[in-house]
């Protein structure tokens, strides 16, 4: 069997051409592209929260991305929420990179083991100072922080009763659970 690997500028020119159906939600890791499952209403309903949660901070101190391309490296990524670094444009001239982003959030129903064993290593490799995964089916929020070329170097679990905090924005881990 032989792979043939794309580059993003490859992957581009191939979405502006209009290969793909527009519905078709892709990835490409590391020149590989790969199809993410369909959204559930369960993980949609996560998103939407934190969505909610975040909208007080944009645009004076950060642009809310949710479920679109984030530039990591040589991949182009889609986490379910990141939080931008603020540009008047809102981002139109180019897709945001990794060392833009103040923190990236994954929503995990079915894709835990896809989102902490290629995704989270792609973010900290990038930079992220901070990525979460809303792990639905552990009943917990892991929080990565201190991001290296091997990994984060701290990571939390966090459950019902402990908060989430950032940019001044707190969340009760329940109401992402």
């Amino acid at each position: 069997m032989t792979r043939h690997r794309i580059s993003l500028e490859e992957f581009h020119r191939m979405v502006e051409a209009g290969v793909f159906p527009e519905d078709l939600r892709l990835e490409l890791v590391e020149g590989e592209l790969l199809e993410m499952s369909p959204i559930g209403k369960r993980h949609a309903a996560k998103v939407a929260r934190l969505t909610a949660l975040f909208s007080p901070l944009v645009p004076h101190k950060a642009i809310l991305f949710v479920q679109s391309p984030l530039g990591v490296g040589d991949s182009e990524l889609h986490p379910d929420l990141a939080l931008l670094r603020p540009r008047a444009d809102f981002y139109e001239d180019h897709l945001p990179q990794g060392h833009e982003a103040f923190l990236v959030v994954e929503v995990a129903e079915t894709s835990l083991p896809y989102d902490l064993g290629v995704k989270v290593p792609l973010y900290a490799k990038a930079g992220i100072p901070e990525a979460w995964v809303v792990d639905l089916v552990g009943g917990r929020v892991l929080v990565h922080r201190e991001p290296g070329e091997g990994g984060y170097k701290e990571v939390r679990a966090l459950g019902p009763g402990e908060t989430l905090a950032f940019m001044g924005v707190g969340i009760p881990a329940e109401e992402l659970l």
